[in-house]
């Protein structure tokens, strides 16, 4: 009878400790950063005008200010955190940073290893050339070298054209696509696939540069990538956002980068 009291105890204080340890394993993340004061977000920080650095080296753009007004109403400091692009996904699994805010497409891919917020920005994947190319379509990349981001929505988005991506004379990676631009006014690419938001941005601040072909690799969306556990920080973000539309916030933030109002209802 002892025996069986013993072991009874001994089975009761492990699932007490099992117990305990479950549950400080599932302290949702929102919870933390709001202990913690601080909200760390992973980016880009090459990507304009989503997120990049200005001439005195401060991370600015219009992720940027809608973070910053997301992390006031939350109560807590936002702090943000560059990553590499093609690691960006695996930086947020890992915990190193608690979301990602840098104009980055929901796909069908990254939602198998992540969760987004409600989307709140429409964007295409266009085609960027020199002002002087020959290239006006589609179809004239045949045997032409295309640069894209490392591990992008615009990578994904090419490679989904196979008629296109057969027919070329290579695809040429890139970290960043400031890089990318270098290359494709230097002659050393000739075209570039890029997110439009991006791409318009700089045809607006080089205009003798580069132009844009109308045809594209098709539309995607915006959304904010968290980490599949953090349900609770996704319902706040997603609160939040609404939040800053209804009252106006996105829109006077959209204004300033874009010139208009583009966040999606």
């Amino acid at each position: 009878m002892r025996k069986k009291i013993l072991l009874v105890s001994i089975l009761s204080i492990v699932l007490l400790i099992v117990g305990c340890s479950s549950q400080s394993n599932t302290i949702n993340s929102l919870d933390k950063i709001k202990e913690n004061g601080e909200l760390i977000i992973g980016l880009d920080d090459n990507f304009p005008p989503m997120g990049f650095r200005d001439k005195e080296g401060n991370i600015v753009g219009f992720d940027i200010d809608l973070a910053k007004e997301l992390g006031n109403r939350m109560g807590v400091k936002v702090k943000f955190k560059p990553v590499e692009w093609d690691g960006i996904v695996l930086t947020l699994v890992n915990k190193n940073i608690d979301i990602v805010w840098n104009g980055m497409t929901i796909t069908e891919n990254r939602k198998k290893k992540i969760n987004f917020s409600k989307p709140y920005l429409e964007n295409k994947q266009i085609i960027v050339v020199k002002k002087d190319s020959n290239i006006k379509s589609k179809d004239d990349l045949k045997g032409k070298s295309v640069g894209v981001q490392l591990e992008s929505s615009s990578w994904y988005a090419l490679n989904k054209d196979k008629q296109v991506v057969n027919n070329l004379k290579e695809i040429r990676q890139y970290p960043n696509n400031v890089e990318a631009l270098m290359d494709l006014k230097a002659g050393r690419i000739d075209a570039l696939v890029v997110d439009e938001i991006l791409g318009r941005y700089y045809l607006n601040k080089n205009p003798k540069s580069y132009e844009i072909l109308n045809d594209d690799f098709g539309k995607e969306l915006y959304g904010i990538g968290i980490r599949k556990e953090d349900t609770k920080l996704k319902q706040e973000i997603d609160r939040i956002l609404d939040e800053m539309k209804r009252d106006g916030t996105a829109s006077k933030i959209s204004e300033k980068w874009f010139g208009k109002d583009i966040i999606l209802e």
